[in-house]
């Protein structure tokens, strides 16, 4: 095995959990591993000498990069993903892959062109099709989710006929673009994410939403256990991440009365609920598909939309 030099893009330190586990597993391995401040990149984008410079430096070239891209710097954030691609680094999730999954309407529309299970949804522009948005998913309660929220932040649920017109119509006037979906009760308030590398689940857990609280996730006081995949939660979590073209993922599923349904697709998933809830090295397990795969030029584009 051949020494990787790593760039770990993100805006957090070493001092992050996630950030921090990757570090370790890198360094125990055997491999040179630098966090790189997303934000504080500057790019020569010239034709036949692409470069990153970062502190007035220009940064070396890196074997593979490891995108911990935060959702709210997407946009630049891919751009600078992109310029090492260019470069020929290796991408352990391309830029594209990651712009697809963060576009939640895109990829619910990719999921649902590769007929993957997915909550009623509806998404509409005018205030005129309120009533009928509500009808076509069901009808309250349902689930109202900005396009751009992170962590359960803009999801709301409005429980009657009512709020959901209310809470729809307040989001159109102030200019907000947002899913509607049917709430999936029979789930109980809780949701399993499937950690994807490569071509495996390699762990699961059940997240639970704290008492009065409809969101499981963690930043949210939910609460994670070690939870067993059906045969078919496994092959949607990995058919999903598959067709988002991301080799790392974190397929967030919620059993309903007809089967697994796909709620999400992070192409950022965090380690520590994980890694604490299932006991597993999940940081040395993607240190060792970057082993296996980082080769030099290797960015295609994968998944499709």
């Amino acid at each position: 095995m051949s020494q990787l030099n790593i760039a770990l893009l993100s805006r957090g330190s070493d001092r992050l959990y996630s950030n921090r586990r990757l570090l370790e597993a890198a360094e125990a391995r055997g491999h040179h591993i630098e966090v790189i401040h997303t934000l504080r990149c500057y790019m020569d984008i010239a034709s036949h000498d692409p470069s990153v410079h970062l502190g007035g430096r220009e940064l070396p070239f890196f074997d593979a990069v490891i995108p911990r891209i935060g959702a709210s710097v997407t946009f630049y954030g891919c751009a600078v993903l992109r310029q090492f691609e260019m470069m020929g680094s290796y991408p352990l999730n391309e830029s594209v892959a990651i712009t697809r999954s963060r576009d939640k309407l895109r990829s619910l529309q990719i999921l649902s062109r590769a007929g993957i299970g997915l909550p009623l949804t509806g998404f509409a522009h005018s205030l005129r099709n309120t009533k009928d948005l509500i009808e076509l998913v069901g009808g309250a309660p349902l689930v109202v989710k900005l396009l751009h929220g992170t962590q359960g932040k803009g999801v709301v649920l409005a429980e009657t006929q009512k709020a959901a017109e209310t809470i729809i119509d307040a989001f159109r006037q102030l200019g907000a673009d947002f899913l509607v979906q049917e709430f999936i009760k029979e789930a109980g308030g809780s949701d399993i994410r499937c950690f994807v590398i490569g071509n495996r689940v390699v762990a699961a857990m059940m997240r639970s939403a704290r008492p009065g609280e409809f969101r499981s996730n963690l930043h949210r006081g939910g609460t994670a256990k070690l939870v067993k995949l059906t045969p078919e939660e496994r092959s949607t979590a990995l058919r999903s991440a598959k067709k988002m073209g991301l080799n790392v993922a974190g397929v967030d599923i919620l059993r309903s009365n007809h089967g697994p349904v796909v709620m999400e697709v992070n192409s950022s998933p965090g380690l520590e609920g994980i890694e604490k809830a299932t006991g597993k090295d999940i940081a040395d397990m993607i240190i060792q598909f970057m082993e296996n795969n980082a080769k030099l030029h290797r960015t295609k584009t994968r998944g499709s939309g």
